[in-house]
């Protein structure tokens, strides 16, 4: 994949945007545990980097997907994990099947206003008894006249004490497990919804995740995303989307860290020569390096199949492909780095210990290392088969 002329002009408005109203503000916001997302996100509006890929009547560019992959690389550049994620919560995992699936109606009321940068938006998926299972989830919604009354919990919702409206999927029937469920649309303001707990974690501490109850709450069935039993279908589809952003938010963090640790390990001195004079470690940092050029090269390679083909299987694999390999790079590297800096990359306020803590969640969150390699080797056919009862 080539990068144009108009994918540089983006990246050079998301890099300035990075050093101008992101990085300064780093700091402050990891020691609060929250950033301001509805003031972060209406500059971002303003600038038109919420609705990349989004409609043109929905009040975004309708670009292709390579553009908000420039996007998310760019984002990279932040000076933790924290504020990437939270950005790819409102661009490419709560907001992609409501774009393609949702009525003009609902696209007005929601979507146009989260391009704007008016609104927070949070996806809600995983539950304390279904993470990467999405097929368990229990979260309900009953028909009741011209609307659903919604009971259940979601658990790990990024933006969830911030966001306005929430993409929440849920069982509306009793049939099969991936064919009862639907996305549904729920103001966060309604009767019944709960943010019942913050929730302090190892990393990614700028962003707020939450714990979420809903209690008998009440929303038009016009709130529907698409079709009713479509909700597992859609949210498939959403991870694909989750899945490349977040693999392409972690190029250029590692490239930095990289490059960091080259720094430091010149100036460090120790037994008569630099740290960086000493085979294993430089021959190592090349060795990262080249793995980070080899995660690049696979997203660009998926994002061309991608923007070919959004149904492709193939892209599917390729997706999750990308996932695992920058969960498992990012542990590597960050460990490896850390190890060459010694005491300094032990202490808490190091940028490679912050690497380090951020993002282990790559291979947890938006499916586990496990899950994506439960997908490619379906994908692979080497899945063993289900002996018959």
């Amino acid at each position: 994949m080539l990068y144009t002329d108009e994918h540089s002009k983006l990246r050079q408005t998301v890099r300035r945007f990075v050093e101008q109203e992101i990085n300064p503000h780093v700091d402050a916001w990891e020691e609060a545990e929250l950033f301001p997302a509805h003031e972060l996100f209406r500059k971002m509006g303003k600038l038109g980097l919420l609705g990349i890929t989004k409609p043109a009547d929905c009040g975004g560019q309708e670009l292709d997907y390579s553009f908000a992959v420039a996007f998310a690389e760019e984002l990279g550049r932040c000076n933790c994990g924290a504020i990437p994620m939270a950005i790819g919560v409102q661009t490419d995992m709560a907001t992609p099947a409501l774009a393609r699936y949702g009525s003009p109606a609902l696209k007005a009321e929601y979507m146009t206003p989260t391009v704007a940068g008016e609104l927070v938006a949070a996806i809600g998926v995983s539950e304390p008894g279904a993470g990467s299972d999405v097929a368990s989830i229990k979260t309900t919604a009953r028909k009741d006249g011209g609307d659903y009354i919604i009971n259940g919990s979601k658990m790990w919702i990024t933006n969830g004490m911030q966001a306005d409206w929430i993409c929440l999927l849920v069982n509306t029937g009793e049939g099969k497990p991936h064919e009862n469920k639907s996305l549904v649309v729920v103001p966060m303001n309604a009767p019944g919804v709960n943010r019942a707990k913050k929730l302090k974690k190892l990393g990614m501490w700028a962003s707020d995740t939450a714990q979420l109850f809903f209690e008998d709450v009440r929303v038009p069935q016009s709130n529907l995303i698409g079709g009713e039993g479509m909700g597992f279908f859609m949210q498939m589809q959403q991870f694909q989307e989750e899945r490349l952003f977040g693999a392409a938010t972690t190029l250029l963090g590692l490239d930095r860290m990289i490059q960091e640790t080259i720094t430091y390990t010149r100036e460090r001195q120790a037994f008569g020569q630099s740290i960086l004079d000493n085979q294993t470690v430089h021959f190592r940092l090349a060795e990262l390096q080249t793995e980070v050029e080899s995660l690049r090269a696979l997203v660009y390679l998926t994002t061309e199949r991608y923007v070919a083909n959004k149904d492709d299987f193939e892209v599917v694999k390729l997706a999750s492909m990308c996932k695992l390999k920058a969960g498992r790079l990012a542990r590597v590297a960050t460990d490896a780095c850390l190890q060459f800096w010694g005491g300094m990359g032990y202490t808490w306020d190091s940028a490679v210990a912050r690497s380090m803590r951020d993002m282990r969640l790559l291979s947890i969150g938006g499916g586990a290392d496990e899950v994506m390699l439960g997908i490619i080797c379906k994908l692979m056919g080497t899945l063993p088969r289900r002996k018959k009862s």
